[in-house]
């Protein structure tokens, strides 16, 4: 029996608002859904048509793609090339430039024998101390010394280069888009300014570096200013290419192993995929889908 307050006919109406709120509900977040795909959609399009970077300037170049010999998923670095970038950045690039996250012993077993190395750091005189009297002494070198540095401090390396300040290059690959691409073409990518382009006397045109006008002048400026220890030619785009190789290295020491590391843990995992997936359908799925059956 029906309440006297509460009528059949208020029951129905009742029911029937609910089931309209409901029905809305599901309209209103089924559009939201397609609104949400839809906006999605329009996002990725447009990243996918739109260019990585964005350059301000229409006078600066993006770099080529090189297939660099480390860029696989299973490929390594190559020892003798960056022994070779080593010598370069040696003998051309450390007059100006610091790597102030590498040490001597991160040398070793990478491109130098341990005593190569140390052999190494003996030429290099550190200062050390203080000593028993209180003063500062100079060292030779050893594997726990970093790489020593072409100037004392900031203010000494802009009054040298004219007001630039030659950045480190321990991570200058990771500090680049395109590292090594860029790196590569920066260093074989000094050329006469345009037609109408007057030339400046501090600074030296290059269409890779930001603004076209780089402080730098162009280390590698010829074939042949090195003798490579193992023999190999040293051409302009080979002692860059080299270089680049060494600074990839310095930017990720731990580039092999991360790649032995992960072609391991994917091995595993295959393996154990293989097995679960084995165990799952000929011993456990018969035992899930068997029908018990009781008698009274």
């Amino acid at each position: 029996a029906l309440s006297p307050s509460l009528s059949k006919a208020t029951l129905v109406q009742q029911h029937r608002e609910r089931g309209e709120r409901a029905m809305w509900s599901r309209v209103i977040a089924s559009r939201a859904a397609q609104a949400a795909g839809a906006s999605a959609a329009a996002i990725a399009a447009a990243s996918a048509l739109a260019p990585s970077v964005a350059l301000a300037d229409d006078s600066v170049l993006h770099p080529a793609a090189y297939p660099w010999t480390f860029n696989g998923f299973l490929n390594s670095y190559d020892a003798a090339a960056i022994r070779r970038g080593h010598q370069v950045y040696t003998q051309v690039c450390a007059t100006c430039h610091s790597l102030n996250r590498i040490a001597f012993r991160n040398l070793v077993d990478v491109c130098y024998t341990e005593d190569e190395v140390k052999a190494l750091a003996e030429e290099v005189d550190v200062v050390d101390g203080p000593n028993d009297e209180g003063e500062m002494f100079e060292r030779p070198g050893k594997l726990a010394d970093y790489l020593p540095s072409p100037y004392p401090n900031e203010e000494a390396a802009r009054y040298a280069n004219g007001g630039a300040y030659p950045p480190d290059l321990s991570l200058i690959v990771k500090a680049r888009h395109n590292g090594p691409d860029y790196v590569f073409a920066l260093l074989t990518g000094y050329k006469e300014p345009p037609a109408g382009v007057p030339a400046r006397e501090t600074q030296w045109y290059n269409p890779y570096f930001a603004g076209g006008w780089i402080g730098m002048p162009p280390p590698l400026e010829e074939d042949g200013i090195l003798d490579f220890e193992d023999g190999t030619p040293s051409t302009r785009t080979q002692m860059a290419k080299d270089v680049v190789a060494f600074l990839q290295w310095a930017s990720e020491p731990e580039h092999d192993d991360r790649k032995l590391m992960g072609f391991k843990w994917i091995t595993a995992m295959g393996i154990a995929f293989a097995f679960t997936t084995y165990y799952k359908r000929f011993k456990w799925a018969p035992i899930k889908n068997r029908r018990l059956e009781f008698q009274s």
